[in-house]
């Protein structure tokens, strides 16, 4: 099992800025792949940003150039930065980890861009 905890999440003005961690424990040596899913009402959850235990990253097109993921395996921690940040950007934001037989989720954390 993996737990995970997120935070970061808040209200930014347009163009702003905003980081999200999320810490990961529990069987953690198993993780394969960390990364952040958002999900606005009415809509699926979609991937935002992933990274390998290798380092290798994937980005979805509409925050490719703005949105950074990142990855502390000492910290068991996976950060996302989020720059030029735009209203369509609002929704909750999602932790996610595979190990290879199950997929594992967060609670969740709101990011609202507005003025």
């Amino acid at each position: 099992q993996v737990q995970l905890v997120e935070s970061g999440g808040g209200l930014v003005q347009p163009g702003g800025s905003l980081r999200l961690s999320c810490a990961a424990s529990g069987s953690i040596f198993r993780i394969a792949v960390m990364g952040w899913y958002r999900q606005v009402p009415g809509k699926e959850r979609e991937l935002v940003a992933d990274i390998t235990t290798g380092g290798s990253t994937n980005y979805a097109d509409s925050v490719k150039g703005r949105f950074t993921i990142s990855r502390d395996n000492v910290k068991n921690t996976v950060y996302l930065q989020m720059n030029s940040l735009k209203p369509e950007d609002t929704a909750v934001y999602y932790c996610h980890a595979y190990d290879y037989s199950s997929n594992y989720w967060g609670q969740g954390t709101q990011v609202t861009v507005s003025q």
